[in-house]
């Protein structure tokens, strides 16, 4: 503890100096301007397709309730630290968007959250593969996520990681939003003095390199016409922490599918509209440099100078753009651009531009989460294949299925436009397209039709509304109805999920 506080405090103090900010973001545009340059020279087209993944949880003792991870856990298991001090994430490398690299993928996720299941053990925890935690721990929710000190007027969370850029970040939403993070959802209302009721949600990202950027708008513009089908068949949180609420049951039908939504854009936002925050449905992109173009126009929020102390693990690419790649990180998107990662698929020296597919939550087994990602990257990959007009769906169309699929989950009013051209709101048209097209992009990835079906079975069978957000719902339901308060049912909801979860039985068989 001896130098950590001057630390913090110091960072903090170099993050809103003028002149430091006025560095990096001179930094950002000359890196953004070699980045621009080599998207148009073909220099971040690969040869392959590939696939990636990322898959946060938390972490929870033997009574159930959320728990801080001790750092060795990290050093033990090959995964990484997240914002709250209970989370961990693990990362599956890109791998060929193949037969081969798909099970490689897999293989890699079951390896990483077996490492990260052993590591806790050790320290009697248990990791949870869910979308948000609703067990609180011992003191409670309001003291584990209200709880800061000042130091030298830097507001320092207890239970933050104390990393200089979660604390900067922190500093600077809380200064955005007038002294108080505040969050508003139906049955109850947090406010806090940090941002870290953000770390309230976990998500899964599937990431889809693109191997020529030319074509790079059709695939981004299709992922976000993609965001309100997929996230009603993946819903997975539609309770905050138990303790949050009194004692009303009108909370189960009122609240969202997808709490973590609301939790993430209010927690950042700093006030501003859904249309204007940092976090938000990203607008179309008209050419592949419109990626580059975006981060360098987002406010600058918490700026570290790298100074020749970049992401160690970075590619040799990225580690040249460190500012650039520090401002990415804080744009924040459903769907983001990518650039700089490591060129899979290709004997050539380079980089690759990717899409990175953000708003889902994660699921409660490895095998539902890789039916996820196979899903997205086999429908985007079989919609440009095909040519298919989904495009030609209103942008705001777009925007509206996917903040109604938020609220209503498996009920969502989905918006499509088929493959004849015509505007539907059909389900069960809708999924019919959406498997088909994920089915044809498998199939030109070179998975055989059996395999294809084994991988999307566990989401496929979720279209007549069986999902993760439905069924707490109604264990919660039916928990109240035996005699139970909310907040008891809640827990009483949860400490099943968390039996069941991480298992071998997909979701839709439980």
């Amino acid at each position: 503890m001896g130098g950590e506080p001057l630390d913090l405090v110091a960072a903090v103090a170099r993050s809103t100096d003028p002149e430091i900010r006025e560095v990096f973001d001179r930094r950002v545009r000359e890196q953004a301007e070699r980045i621009r340059a080599d998207i148009r020279s073909g220099h971040l087209d690969t040869d392959e397709f590939a696939v990636g993944m990322e898959l946060e949880g938390y972490a929870v003792d033997g009574e159930g309730r959320l728990a801080r991870i001790p750092d060795a856990v990290f050093d033990r298991a090959d995964c990484g630290k997240e914002l709250g001090v209970h989370n961990f994430e693990v990362n599956s490398a890109a791998t060929v968007f193949d037969a081969a690299g798909i099970a490689e993928q897999a293989d890699r996720i079951r390896a990483s959250v077996d490492a990260a299941t052993e590591a806790l053990a050790t320290v009697d925890l248990t990791p949870v593969l869910d979308a948000m935690w609703t067990v609180p721990p011992a003191e409670g929710t309001d003291a584990y996520l209200g709880t800061v000190e000042e130091r030298n007027g830097v507001v320092v969370a207890a239970n933050m990681r104390h990393h200089p850029r979660y604390v900067a970040l922190d500093n600077e939403i809380l200064d955005r939003s007038g002294g108080a993070i505040t969050l508003g959802v139906p049955g109850a209302t947090l406010s806090y003095r940090t941002i870290l009721m953000e770390s309230l949600a976990t998500s899964i990202q599937p990431h889809l390199q693109i191997p020529d950027t030319d074509t790079f708008p059709r695939y981004f513009n299709a992922a976000l016409r993609t965001l309100g089908p997929v996230l009603s068949l993946a819903s997975n949180a539609p309770f905050l922490p138990a303790d949050c609420y009194d004692d009303d049951p009108d909370v189960i039908d009122a609240t969202p599918h997808e709490l973590r939504i609301p939790v993430f854009e209010e927690s950042i936002n700093a006030g501003a509209s859904r249309d204007d925050g940092k976090v938000r449905f990203p607008a179309d992109v008209e050419r592949a440099t419109d990626v580059v173009d975006r981060v360098v126009a987002d406010e600058t929020y918490a700026p570290i100078l790298s100074d020749g102390d970049g992401d160690p693990d970075a590619s040799a690419y990225r580690s040249t753009l460190p500012e650039y790649d520090h401002k990415r990180g804080v744009h924040w998107r459903w769907v983001r651009g990518v650039v700089g990662g490591q060129p899979v698929g290709t004997e050539r020296d380079g980089a690759s531009l990717r899409i990175e597919y953000r708003p889902l939550p994660t699921q409660p087994t490895v095998r539902d989460t890789v039916s996820l990602q196979v899903l997205v990257v086999g429908l985007l990959r079989g919609l440009v294949a095909a040519d298919h007009p989904l495009t030609d769906l209103p942008w705001e169309a777009a925007r509206e299925c996917f903040y109604d699929a938020v609220d209503e989950g498996p009920d969502a009013n989905l918006a499509w436009v088929t493959a004849a051209g015509a505007r539907t709101d059909d389900r069960g048209t809708v999924y019919d397209e959406l498997f088909a097209y994920a089915r044809r992009g498998l199939r030109d990835a070179g998975l055989a039709d059996d395999v294809i079906d084994d991988y999307l079975d566990p989401v496929e069978r979720r279209r007549d509304g069986t999902v993760p957000s439905a069924w707490k719902k109604a264990r919660v339901r039916a928990e109240v109805a035996d005699g139970a308060t909310l907040p008891e049912a809640i827990e009483a909801m949860q400490r099943e999920y968390v039996d069941r979860a991480g298992g071998e039985t997909v979701f839709v068989d439980w």
